[in-house]
């Protein structure tokens, strides 16, 4: 059973920083995707970062390239995601997502595996 759980969020002013990680228990497979997403409410779910597993490879939503960074550490079955020079419009609702599947195949964010999720806040 795979079991994503995320941790790091909180309230920062803009400009300032927070790095989000997801622990990513049962989930073992070293070529499939794990992303992060954010909703904000009244809004929709969006995709923010993803990273393929197996190579590394990362993409980004327009909005925050730059200024996110998405990483891995496999030894220990972690995700972070980097987020700097944060502004009010990043406020949202953060989750963490897995798939078996490589990054390419998975549309519209259908992830098979999602955490709970952790609130950012940024203030203007």
């Amino acid at each position: 059973q795979v079991q994503l759980v995320e941790s790091g969020g909180g309230s920062v002013q803009a400009g300032g920083s927070l790095r989000l990680s997801c622990a990513a228990s049962g989930y073992t497979d070293s070529r499939g995707c794990m992303g992060w997403f954010r909703q904000a409410p009244g809004k929709e779910r969006e995709g923010v970062a993803s990273i393929y597993t197996g190579g590394g490879r990362t993409s980004y939503r327009d909005s925050v390239k730059g200024r996110f960074t998405i990483s891995q550490d496999n030894a220990k079955n972690m995700v972070y995601l980097q987020m700097n020079s944060l502004k009010p419009e990043d406020t949202a609702m953060y989750y963490c997502a897995a798939d078996y599947r490589p990054c390419y195949l998975i549309s519209a964010g259908a992830f098979k595996y999602w955490g709970q999720g952790t609130q950012v806040t940024v203030s203007s």
